[in-house]
Parts: C-alpha cells; structure tokens; sequence
C-alpha cells in the first residue's frame, strides 16, 4: 500500500486558480491508475480526473476544458491544475492510487471558491 498526501487547497475567488499536489510514499511509476475525486458536503464522493500508468488521463464532464492532471515520476508526485473554478468545485478533493488490486487514499484537502 502507498501512502498519499494532498495539498494546496485553499480559498479561491470564482475564475481563479489552484494546483493540489499529491505526494506519494514511493515510486509511482509503476502505479497503474491514480486520481482525483471530491466530495461535496452532502454529496457522494464523485471522479474528477484519472492518469494511468502511460499517462492517458480521463476527465470528468465537470473538469473537462478546466482542470489538468499531470504526474512527475520522478517527484512521485501527481498534481491537479483547476483554473477557470466555480462555487461548486467547492469539495475536499482526495488522492488516490490503485496498484496490483490495492485501493489507496489520501487524507483530503479542502477546496472553497467563493467570493
């Protein structure tokens, strides 16, 4: 199992600009999915953006045009660019990675656009 820290959330105005970091605690260069997902207050924790192993991402609807998920192998670091962000990307977004059957995640970090 790999453990995951999430950070860079914070309090935005709407159209700005956050990146959240997920460092992981060893190589994930062979880590064959990792992700993004939020969850909303009263809300089921919902997918933002995936990445494979190769780099094939996979975005939600909601994050499409917006967001960007990108990894550095060598940081053993996934990142989340969300720009243009609206009141209701409010949510703790959280990391997660799945490896040889293995579900991991992290501890969450909270996101609030609001003006």
């Amino acid at each position: 199992q790999v453990q995951l820290v999430e950070s860079g959330g914070g309090l935005v105005q709407p159209g700005g600009s956050l990146r959240l970091s997920c460092a992981a605690s060893r190589s994930i260069f062979s880590i064959w999915l990792m992700g993004w997902y939020r969850q909303a207050p009263g809300k089921q924790r919902e997918l933002v953006a995936t990445i494979t192993t190769t780099g094939t991402t996979n975005y939600a609807d909601s994050a499409k045009g917006r967001f960007t998920i990108s990894k550095d192998n060598a940081k053993n670091t996934v990142f989340l660019q969300m720009n243009s962000l609206k009141t209701e990307d409010t949510a703790v977004y959280y990391c997660n990675a799945l490896n040889q059957g293995v579900l991991s995640w992290g501890q969450g970090t909270q996101v609030t656009v609001s003006s």
